[in-house]
């Protein structure tokens, strides 16, 4: 049954990944309604999440390999520091510094005290609104080359408030991105971009503690079953990152506004009547 369990949650991890609804939150959920009723836990939704990332690098592979050249060329001084893709490997590096800091700085209550319905079925809403706002307000003209330090910095803390589960990471950089002024395509990208250097490491990090620190093993999967888990996340996640990006060119956020704002008071009505536990 783990590794039925195991697989379906791979399958939403990858469904729910680079939409605006968090996928942590998606995990905990349903690992709520699964036989075992296993919370599947931190470690394992960070490391499934290393199939959704190895998806992003596949599908951004071009763009990646091209960024770091440039990058490097400009640490020789063969490529300008003004270069767009070599400004690009710096915006990434610079955004991702507040998700790791503040990751480390709270890593307990991460894993701990914030893994709590109440505050999921809140952050849906909540966040699900400010999203709303941002989709309506936005002025959507800037594109990727208007990036600055700022508004990198700015996209980085957005991206760190997903260290709360129903934020969603995604979620929190696109609605940034928007309130900036930039288009959902751009903001989609970059939070894509931003997303490898910090997920790819807080699944590495959780991964060794499973192997080498054996902290975590008690958890309701086994390596084999995360395995498993971290294949089926990586083939859905790659087909959700045409369609999305497809998706948003042409349409607002609002469906999954809607979606947000129904999932958080279905959470409500189930904890407040008992039929699952915070």
């Amino acid at each position: 049954m783990n590794w039925i369990e195991a697989a379906l949650l791979g399958l939403v991890q990858g469904l729910t990944e680079f939409l605006p609804v968090s996928s942590s939150a998606h995990l905990f959920v349903v690992g709520k309604f699964l036989p075992s009723g296993a919370d599947p836990g931190a470690a394992f939704t960070a490391v499934s999440q290393l199939g959704t990332e190895a998806a992003v690098v596949v599908f951004f592979w071009r763009d990646i390999v091209r960024i770091v050249k440039a990058w490097f060329g400009s640490l020789r001084g063969a490529v300008p520091r003004n270069d767009p893709d070599a400004r690009m490997g710096w915006l990434v590096i610079v955004g991702s510094v507040p998700i790791v800091v503040l990751g480390l700085l709270f890593q307990n209550a991460i894993e701990s005290t914030l893994r709590n319905l109440w505050i999921v079925a809140t952050t849906l809403i909540v966040f699900g609104l400010i999203l709303a706002v941002a989709d309506a307000i936005g002025t959507q003209q800037r594109k990727l080359a208007d990036l600055t330090v700022r508004h990198g910095i700015l996209y980085g803390l957005a991206q760190s408030l997903a260290l709360i589960p129903g934020v969603s990471r995604s979620g929190g950089t696109i609605t940034a991105g928007l309130l900036m002024g930039y288009t959902r395509e751009a903001a989609a990208r970059y939070s894509f971009l931003l997303a490898i250097p910090a997920v790819v490491g807080s699944g590495l990090y959780e991964l060794y503690k499973v192997l080498a620190k054996h902290e975590g093993a008690h958890g309701p999967f086994n390596i084999g079953q995360t395995a498993l888990a971290t294949i089926i996340a990586f083939v859905v996640g790659y087909l959700i990152i045409g369609w999305f990006l497809r998706y948003i060119s042409t349409r607002s956020y609002r469906v999954f506004v809607w979606y947000r704002i129904a999932l958080g008071l279905l959470l409500y009505i189930l904890l407040g009547f008992g039929v699952i536990t915070a």
